[in-house]
């Protein structure tokens, strides 16, 4: 898996996770909802949910992938 493919999945996971933009998370925070809506969800099913969300609610949806993307990128930086 691509760095970049990686970085899809886990944005996909935390954007579908129960993890508010409003909650102040630590870097073992972000890593662990990630994890946890990987392991509900799997893959396939967080990209189907994001998916669905941006199909119903676009205004909102893509505010919160700028987050869950800024949250990503520094939960597993380097």
């Amino acid at each position: 898996m691509t760095p970049q493919l990686l970085e899809h999945v886990r944005a996909e996971a935390l954007f579908v996770s129960d993890v508010q933009s409003s909650e102040s998370l630590s870097v073992e925070g972000i890593r662990t909802a990630v994890l946890v809506a990987v392991r509900r969800h799997g893959p396939r099913g967080c990209a189907a949910l994001v998916a669905h969300e941006f199909g119903e609610h676009p205004d909102t949806a893509v505010s919160r992938m700028g987050w869950v993307l800024r949250q990503v990128r520094q939960a597993y930086a380097g």
